[in-house]
This record gives C-alpha cells, structure tokens and sequence, in this order.
C-alpha cells in the first residue's frame, strides 16, 4: 500500500532516488568550497581582485548548479531526453560561436562571453551528448532490424562534437567525448573487431594530434622529454604533495600554490594535497571511485536499455575527467587542461556537473515495473503504425 507521503511528487522522489549518488554528489560540492578557500584567495589576489572574489561566485555557482541537479533529477527519462536534445543543439550553436566570436584565452577560443560571464559551451554540451548517444545506443539495441540506422546517428553526434572541439582546439575534451562514446559503444554489444577497430581508430587520431596540432607536441614531448622541456606546472604539483606529506601542511598554510599557475582549476588536487595531506587526497579519490562504482552498478541492475546506456556513459564521463585531471597533478599523463568535477573554480564546469549529476540521478530512479512494460508497448505499438500513447 502507497503511503500519501509517496503520493506527492517529492514523496516519490524521495524514496525512488539513489540518496547514495545524492548524499556523495553534494559532499563533492561542499567540499569544493572548503578547498576553494585554500586555493582561490592567493590567485584573487595576484589578479588584484577582492580576496574572496572566487570563494564568492563558487558559491553562486554552487547553489545553480544545487538546484539544476535536484531539479533534473525529478525529470522521467523521456524528458531527459528531450532536455538532452534541446541543450545539445544549444551547446553545440554556441561551441560553433566560439570559432568566430569566442574569447581566446592562451591560443584556444574554447569560451564565450554571454551576460557578463564567459561560458565554455563544451561543458553544457558534453552530457547532453552522452544522453544522445545512448538514445542511439539504445535503439540500435532494441530494433535490431534497424540497427545500423541508430548507429550511424550516433556517429554523427560523435564527428558534430568533435570536430568543432578539435577545431578550437581542445584536445584534451575530445579525447574524453571520444573515450566515453566508445565505452559505451562497447555496451551495445559489438563485435571484438569494432572493439579493435575504434582502439586503432583512436590511437591514429593522438597520432595525427601530435603531427598537426601544435599545443599537443608541445605538451606530449615536454612529458616524455622532462629533463630537456619546460615542466615548471608539474613540478611545480609534484611539490605540493612532496610538501604536504601524509597530513599537509595545515589549511590556508600552504607555500608551492603562490607559485602553482592555475591553482583554483587545473591544478587544485596539489593544493589539498600540500595543505591537508595524502590522506585526504585519497579520501577524494575513494569519494570519486564510489560514485564511478556505485553509478555503474544501477546501470547494471537497470531493465530499460536507454536508462542503462545513460548512467553508464555518465557516470564515466564524470569518472574519466576526475581521473584524468588527478593523473596530470601526478605527472602521470601530459597535460589536458581539464577541471576536477566539482572541486575545481568554474562556473561552466560546475552546471556541467549539476547537469549531468540530475540526469544519473533522474535515469537510475527506482520505477515500477508497470511504467517500463508500458513504455516497451507504446514502443511496439508506435512501430506497428497503431496511435501510442505518450
């Protein structure tokens, strides 16, 4: 018997959403603005501005993004994907505007000035292309008659993002696009040889990154050749955690991130692990990994393809940029110039992650049975000409 508390729409909400996912979400962003008061104040003041400038619109940014993640996450998965589709024609237009009137910031128009912020559109786009996909994805897997029409859209979102992303350039972006697309490309249940073939498809496109695009020779060859190139930021990363040891150093007592270029973004994993220690970086890390294990986990025991789908590639979007921004701060792999979800200043990045936090949430809701056995018979219904109801 339903309670009248599960009869209201937060009632329902309340007992159908993962409060894992919720409860983990909402500490990540927390915790963002605790270690912003470490890491942002020194740059506030090396650009002149008011000490607390970027403690301020994180916190501005934090609530925005608050609310769009609880705010999506109410959303059935139909609506996902109409929000889905509508931000990503958006996003996309604007990820265009920004080859002809985007700001250009260190040789790349990667942002885009819109009421007195600049917005990276890239960011705003990336989810809703996940969702998309694995709409595509998802039909491929249900009409198996009609499987290769699904797979060409697919590819057509792939090369729509990519090669404007490629253009600006940001490399580092389209490697994760392309990386999560061909995860979950994988979860259709391809053969080994489209498997083998997009793992060589990959590997020539870093090559052909690294003949012709300038920034990414540049970046690859300072990594492998670190004793002859200029490594100043990673080292620079690298002293910070030589710095802070097992406990760090004490909050707000922290020397190397006056000196660390990009401390409040890029480089901000450093800065807690100078100041508050190795083992609060491994509590971030455990954080990030329970999130990544706990999302995929819903994905598996989910029943309807396109839900599925999405909380795969989301949850790996949100994974894969986490490690790939730690692993730069280790001088693990060449530099990307990527923000850690949630933790890192910026705006754009933190609506990204509210976006497409509300969406796992919204696609790994607990539903009854009834409601996907009525979706798979407006489906057939829908494909035998006969009038579905939505």
């Amino acid at each position: 018997m339903v309670s009248r508390a599960e009869r209201t729409p937060f009632g329902e909400w309340w007992w159908t959403i993962d409060r894992w996912l919720l409860f983990s979400f909402a500490t990540l962003m927390v915790a963002g603005i605790l270690f912003g008061l470490a890491a942002y104040p020194p740059v506030a003041n090396k650009l002149g501005l008011s000490t607390f400038h970027f403690v301020n619109r994180q916190a501005i940014f934090l609530v925005a993004a608050s609310l769009l993640m609880v705010g999506t996450s109410f959303l059935s998965p139909r609506l996902v994907r109409r929000l889905a589709l509508i931000l990503f024609m958006i996003g996309l237009g604007l990820v265009i505007a920004t080859l002809f009137i985007g700001t250009e910031i260190k040789g790349a128009k990667r942002w885009i000035f819109i009421g007195g912020f600049n917005l990276q559109p890239s960011e705003i786009v990336k989810p809703a292309f996940v969702v998309m996909s694995a709409w595509a994805f998802s039909q491929a897997m249900e009409r198996k008659d009609l499987a290769i029409l699904p797979l060409v859209i697919a590819f057509c979102l792939l090369l729509s993002v990519t090669v404007p992303l490629i253009r600006q350039p940001d490399l580092g972006q389209t490697i994760l696009v392309s990386a999560v697309w061909s995860a979950m490309f994988f979860l259709t249940g391809l053969h080994i040889l489209w498997v083998l073939g997009l793992m060589g498809l990959g590997g020539l496109g870093l090559f052909f990154a690294y003949r012709f695009l300038e920034h990414a020779t540049d970046r690859i060859n300072r990594f492998l050749n670190k004793g002859d190139a200029d490594t100043f930021n990673t080292d620079q990363a690298l002293e910070s955690f030589f710095q802070g040891g097992w406990f760090g150093r004490g909050p707000g007592e922290g020397t190397v991130k006056r000196s660390l270029p990009e401390s409040h973004t890029d480089f901000l994993f450093a800065v807690i692990g100078e100041e508050y220690g190795a083992i609060v970086c491994l509590m971030v890390v455990a954080l990030f990994a329970f999130i990544v294990i706990r999302g995929l986990i819903l994905a598996r025991e989910n029943t309807d393809p396109f839900s599925r789908v999405a909380a795969a590639g989301l949850v790996m979007l949100f994974g894969l940029q986490s490690f790939i921004n730690m692993a730069v701060n280790l001088n693990l792999i060449p530099p990307k110039g990527m923000t850690l979800p949630c933790l890192s200043y910026g705006g754009s990045s933190l609506l990204s992650v509210g976006l497409a936090a509300g969406m796992l949430l919204a696609v790994t809701r607990r539903r009854p049975k009834s409601s996907l056995i009525e979706r798979h018979q407006s489906y057939g219904a829908s494909a035998s000409g006969e009038p579905a109801h939505a």
